[in-house]
């Protein structure tokens, strides 16, 4: 599927890695830590070994973070 015919990130119910780093403007990296520190967070969902970041939780648990 190209970017043309895609659902835009704001839309999407869940984020890769990649797609949340571009929409909240986080490094890849800092967004695999976090995944890793927060391992059993509702903002998280696995799908076999690809982790999902649920956007509207991620963006409360962002709301309620006052630094990453």
């Amino acid at each position: 599927m190209n970017r043309e015919n895609s659902v835009p990130l704001w839309h999407k119910y869940s984020l890769t890695i990649t797609e949340a780093s571009e929409y909240f403007n986080i490094g890849e990296k800092k967004l695999r830590q976090m995944v890793q520190e927060n391992a059993t967070a509702d903002f998280l969902l696995n799908n076999g070994v690809k982790v999902l970041i649920k956007r509207a939780k991620f963006e409360h648990f962002l709301d309620e973070t006052c630094s990453i």
